[in-house]
This record gives structure tokens, sequence and C-alpha cells, in this order.
């Protein structure tokens, strides 16, 4: 099988389901930027990170592929096989590894700088990618049936990440250096 089908030169695409839809719409963007999350996670998970969190960051990766694969379903038509769901024990793996995380880590007083160190700093792209990915998840539900536990566990995962940020900073040793606003 060829990867190229030619059948998207014309600025089409396909939904799971079969519904031809523009490459600009707003459920391609939105399961496109789940997509480019996907691809920073394993950016992040090849950097240096200690065993749970590689572990981690591949449950998440499975996770963004449920997600993904939701989205880009078209939700007036049944797919053909049975796709994965996203489940409230997904949400609750986050808060319970932001937990471990936080117990190690000193309060936070300022907002803080990304950067720091290469793992640092892929950490803070995937937050904001992961917000945007929110961000595109919402648009979508405004027009569009999406999966209830999407926009929880987008918005967990952004905080997941700036705790990784911090967690990963301390782990190597790399400062972090508060914002001082001019005055």
């Amino acid at each position: 099988m060829k990867i190229y089908t030619k059948s998207g030169d014309k600025g089409q695409t396909s939904l799971i389901g079969g519904t031809r839809v523009t490459k600009d719409h707003v459920r391609i963007e939105a399961y496109g930027t789940v997509d480019e999350l996907n691809s920073w996670v394993g950016m992040l998970r090849d950097s240096e990170v200690d065993e749970r969190t590689h572990q981690t960051l591949l449950e998440i990766q499975d996770r963004l592929f449920t997600i993904g694969s939701s989205l880009a379903t078209d939700p007036n038509e049944s797919p053909e096989t049975k796709l994965p769901d996203l489940k409230e024990s997904d949400i609750t793996f986050l808060e319970k590894e932001m937990d471990f995380m936080d117990e190690q880590l000193p309060p936070m007083k300022n907002f803080i700088l990304p950067g720091g160190h290469n793992t640092v700093s892929t950490s803070h792209i995937c937050r904001t990618v992961c917000r945007r990915v929110e961000r595109r998840v919402i648009s979508l539900s405004e027009h569009e049936f999406t999966p209830p536990l999407v926009q929880p566990y987008v918005n967990r995962l952004s905080d997941y990440f700036f705790v990784l940020s911090r967690y990963t900073a301390k782990q190597l040793n790399a400062n972090e250096i508060a914002w001082k606003p001019r005055k």
C-alpha cells in the first residue's frame, strides 16, 4: 500500500466514517494539533528523563492517539471498528503523577521563565502546544460533538507538563529563573 493517495490534492481529506472535509476544518485543526503534540511528547521522551517519566510519557502518547482517533471520527457516522475511549482514570493518573512530582518540589513563588535545559524547554513546548490543543478542542466543541473527557484531559495534561518542567529542572540541577517584571 502506498502512503500517498492523491485524494487530498484539492484540499480535502476524509474523516473516519468517510465524510470529506476541507483540510482546514476545525476538526482537522484539532486532531492535527494533537498529532503535533504527540510528536513533541516523543521528543521529550527521548530527552533526559527518568524511567517513571519515560513510562508516563508513553502512556500519554497512547492517550493522545486515542484522542486523535476520536477527533478524526465524524460524530454522525459510526466507524467500522471500535475505537478506544478516554476514561476518568486517565485524568486521575495525570493528577497522581503531578502530586508525586509536586511533593518533591519547593513551593512556587514566582512565574518561571521557560528554559534552563533542553529537557525542561521541551516540556514547556509540550505545555504550550497542549494549551493550543485545548483551544482547538473548545472551538470544535462549539460546533460539533467532542467526547466529553477530551477537554478535561488536555487541560490536566498541560498542567502535567508544567509540573514536569519543574520536576526535571530539579532532577537535572537546572536553574529555574524567576520572572522579574520590569518596573
